[in-house]
């Protein structure tokens, strides 16, 4: 039922688009503003709601998981592109901004991992792989 997944996906993404030009109509920008992230706001909502239950629990709902754990890395592969190439035209001033904002994240990183409380640590994987042996699976 993976086509209930594609059916939600296409449906918030033409949403989304049409969502984006509006946006872009309404601030005068000939460019479609936001359409992908809409999008994909859309179907993280749309997945989670307590309308599309039915429709996100069994066999479909493997479909729209995994339609929606694809979109995410695709639609961050695009912005990455459009972003380099705009950057690329802007000149000097931009690309340095946006290897500065890599850097600031970058570095973020371990302050952001602190966050929260400490957990378990995980058992190495030859362990597992022994205790599975063991287990005969």
């Amino acid at each position: 039922m993976i086509i209930y997944g594609v059916a939600l996906l296409a449906t918030c993404l033409v949403a989304g688009l049409y969502v984006g030009e509006l946006l872009g109509q309404l601030l005068g920008v000939q460019a479609n503003v936001g359409g992908v992230g809409i999008a994909m706001l859309l179907l993280v909502l749309a997945s989670g709601s307590s309308r599309m239950k039915s429709l996100v629990t069994g066999p479909s709902g493997d479909g729209i998981r995994f339609w929606s754990a694809m979109y995410i890395p695709i639609v961050v592969a695009m912005a990455a592109s459009q972003n380099v190439v705009a950057a690329v035209d802007g000149g000097i001033l931009a690309l340095l901004v946006g290897v500065l904002a890599v850097l600031v994240s970058f570095a973020l990183v371990p302050l952001i991992s602190r966050i929260g409380p400490r957990s378990e640590a995980l058992p190495p994987l030859e362990q597992d792989a022994d205790d599975a042996a063991r287990r005969g699976a």
